[in-house]
Order: structure tokens, then sequence, then C-alpha cells
């Protein structure tokens, strides 16, 4: 299975470590090491997903468990997704469109399926527009999470589930859905990154 590149400054020193204390006759202590470095790759796998092709979806952007589901001030509703140790962490963009923002927010480190998270945790914002949509997401960092990846920057075009980032060790994912998008899940639901429909759009006609 593929694992992403951030994980291997992790890997090499664990790997190193075994390898030496193999070495040395301290069987027991490297093969402990050789486990935790086996969890790191688990954690950091990057699996392929078979991403829909149909056009007014928008995709879950993480692996989890929807724990909220909330009517915001503005008119969106917020679809907000628990990532555990055991979920893949990597992020993925809900629609197409072109990076309009990335703003980080620094905060605390609540634990990650708490409500207040959305506004009191570190957190990075990123906002997606295609012309007839835009959606914003936040890259929420839980008590565990303490590191936070964005490969993308404004002005990058991005696919419909395409990779943009990942947060490190359980976190969480905010999607704040406009109104025109009717939502296709319920609170308890389990969604993978990149495949999962959280809505989508629906057209009036004139």
């Amino acid at each position: 299975m593929k694992i992403a590149a951030d994980a291997f400054v992790f890997l090499i020193p664990l790997l190193v470590i075994t390898g030496l204390l193999w070495i040395m006759g301290f069987v027991l202590l490297g093969s402990v090491c050789l486990g935790i470095a086996l969890l790191v790759g688990l954690f950091f796998r990057d699996p392929h997903r078979n991403i829909p092709g149909e056009k007014d979806l928008v995709l879950a952007p993480a692996d989890g468990k929807v724990v909220d589901l909330a009517k915001q001030a503005d008119g969106t509703t917020r679809v907000s997704i628990f990532l555990s140790l055991w979920d893949v962490h990597i992020n993925r963009s809900p629609i197409a469109g072109t990076i309009q923002e990335v703003r980080y927010h620094p905060g605390k480190f609540r634990m990650a399926f708490d409500r207040r998270a959305s506004l009191e945790n570190e957190r990075n914002v990123l906002t997606v527009a295609n012309g007839s949509l835009t959606v914003r997401f936040s890259q929420i960092a839980g008590i565990l999470a303490r590191r936070i990846v964005c490969w993308k920057k404004p002005g990058d075009a991005v696919e419909s589930g395409e990779r943009i980032g990942l947060i490190r060790f359980g976190s969480r994912v905010d999607v704040f859905v406009p109104e025109k998008v009717v939502l296709e899940l319920s609170r308890g639901a389990r969604v993978r990154g990149g495949s999962t429909v959280i809505g989508r759009v629906v057209r009036h006609e004139e």
C-alpha cells in the first residue's frame, strides 16, 4: 500500500534504530521499535480511492465518523468528521475548482469530537470555488494531532477528491456545505475521503 511521503521522517529513524538494536543484541527492544514503525506506516497509509465522476457532488474530505451536523449563521451546514488513530489521515478536496484561500488559525488542542474544537482548536481553513459552487473546509488538530500539513496554496487548481494534505495522529475535518447542496448522510455515518458523497447540488429549473 502507498504511504504518504510525510511518514519517512518518522520511519527512517525508527528503522535505523531497529537495525542498531538488533545488531547490538537487543532483539526485544528492536522488535518494539519495528512494531512502532509498522504503526506509523499504517497511520500514514494512502490508499487509492475511486472518485465519483458525476458533476455537482460534494465529497467527504476525510475518512472517519460524522459526529455533528449543524446549521451555521451564514446558511451553510457544518459536517464534522472525526478521524480516529486508525482512520486514513489523508485529506482531500470535496469539489473540483481553485483554492481561493488557505488560512491558518493557531489555537487549543481540545478533543477532536468536542464541538468547541471547530472554533477554538488549531486549524487550517481552505476555500475552494469553481464558479457555481464554493465550499469551505477545515483541517482541525485534536488532542494528539499537533501537526497540520497542507500541500496546496491559493491559486492552485484541484480536482474533486484530490489529495490536499493530512493531519497527524487523530484529528477532525469540518466541511461547510452551502444551502443549495442537499445532504445525503446523517450523524453517525462512516465516510471515506474522496469517495463518499456528502451531498449534491440541487439546480432549479428556470
